[in-house]
């Protein structure tokens, strides 16, 4: 599947903006760490952008992201890019074993917690954001509540990378190359 291919199913499924820029955001962070484990950017990226494209039409965990597979197949996306997904809710019961599962699982709740460090900053933009400021939020529980920290933690862990010497900053370096696409450059400061 193409990465164009892939969009066409993100634009038919998913309408909230914020939910398409959150998949942006995963598939920015999972192309980087292809690139840094020399795996295929567009093979990893495509799962990223995919992840969730389900929650909108099934926004119970009961059913997301497994209620999705189905249309994925129809769609042609491969098995192992459908097995990849999955792994990345634990209630699925498919278990991460590969390192493009485990950056999955990784990636996804931190770019959540990026974003809302972006959108309290005066400026908007992302590229002010730095992980400093990260790891400050990061110790108030009340922010950004619905980040699951853990699950954060637990991806680094599996991924054998340090949350804050490697994690952190290259997802937010991913995230702040694509600013314009993710709405966090600062327009929204200037509107």
């Amino acid at each position: 599947m193409s990465r164009d291919e892939a969009w066409e199913i993100v634009k038919e499924f998913v309408q909230s903006e914020s939910l398409r820029n959150h998949m942006l955001a995963v598939e920015a962070g999972m192309r980087r760490y292809a690139e840094k484990y020399g795996a295929d950017p567009e093979d990893w990226g495509i799962v990223g952008l995919l992840h969730d494209f389900d929650w909108e039409i099934h926004p119970t965990l009961d059913k997301h992201p497994m209620a999705g597979a189905p249309i994925l197949r129809e769609r042609g996306v491969s098995e192992e890019d459908i097995r990849t997904i999955l792994s990345h809710a634990p209630r699925s019961g498919v278990e991460r074993e590969t390192l493009r599962d485990r950056a999955l699982y990784a990636v996804d709740e931190l770019t959540g917690l990026i974003t809302a460090v972006a959108l309290v900053r005066p400026s908007k933009d992302i590229r002010d954001v730095k992980v400093k400021s990260i790891k400050n939020k990061w110790k108030d529980k009340s922010f950004a509540a619905g980040v699951d920290r853990e699950d954060i933690e637990h991806g680094c862990s599996e991924l054998g990378v340090d949350l804050w010497g490697e994690h952190v900053p290259l997802v937010l370096e991913a995230m702040q190359e694509i600013a314009g696409e993710l709405g966090l450059d600062g327009r929204m400061a200037q509107e």
